[in-house]
């Protein structure tokens, strides 16, 4: 994996919007990079975010290009601690930022001598490195639904959000009227949420499994070897 280039060479939004398009003669780029956020909708899927009564936002302050390593940082960062401390039932999450935009660079072709680089052509359009998502001043990046009594810890985890965006941000709170799920809805819920903590049980066995394993593997290459006694001479 090369190595990533700073953000400060990607944060304004000056160059054209490039976006991979489905139909390859219509798409001015013809390839684009794997994707790096793995989701954009966390918690209760089931009963969805109009089941909490609190609503809070990370909001913009700034117009510039968010990657998606750090998108998908600041979603890594945010989601340990609701799953921990409300389960995964307990809240609803959604990232609002969606990186389509390709991130492109022309990279300095040395030559035989150190102390020559070649350039190349003048605004030239590049290879693929990366995705980013063109943020502008009062977009909505994140929205958390949870229970009111719960929002010292919503506010804590977007504030740790924010701390792997390279932009500013503030938030506002909105509260809401929740609504009662129905039956089939909640039986819904019951099953999925017991399907997750089997997966869950699962998961944590084969680890447990794997961690006993390599620690016995680990014990019998560090015990020394029994020596083989030499058969007496006659």
């Amino acid at each position: 994996m090369g190595k990533l280039r700073k953000w400060v060479a990607y944060r304004h939004v000056e160059r054209p919007y490039t976006r991979w398009s489905k139909s390859r003669k219509k798409a001015f780029v013809k390839s684009r990079p794997g994707k790096k956020v793995i989701k954009f909708d966390m918690g209760d899927l089931v009963g969805g975010p109009d089941q909490f009564t609190l609503k809070l936002q990370l909001i913009s302050r700034d117009r510039v290009q968010v990657r998606a390593n750090a998108i998908e940082a600041a979603r890594i960062t945010s989601l340990r601690p609701l799953e921990a401390q409300l389960g995964r039932a307990g809240f609803y999450y959604r990232i609002m930022m969606h990186p389509h935009h390709v991130l492109r660079e022309n990279p300095l072709a040395a030559g035989a001598g150190a102390d020559r680089l070649s350039t190349g052509m003048s605004h030239a359009f590049g290879k693929t490195i990366g995705t980013a998502a063109q943020i502008e001043e009062g977009k909505v990046l994140l929205e958390l639904y949870l229970p009111k009594e719960k929002e010292a810890l919503g506010r804590l985890v977007l504030n740790k959000a924010s701390k792997k965006l390279p932009i500013r941000t503030t938030i506002k709170d909105e509260l809401r009227v929740a609504r009662i799920l129905t039956a089939d809805e909640l039986k819904h819920k019951q099953a999925v949420a017991l399907k997750m903590k089997e997966q869950d049980d699962a998961a944590k066995a084969k680890a447990d499994a794997a961690k006993a394993e390599n620690d016995a593997k680990n014990k019998a290459a560090a015990a020394p070897a029994k020596k083989v006694a030499a058969p007496a001479k006659k």
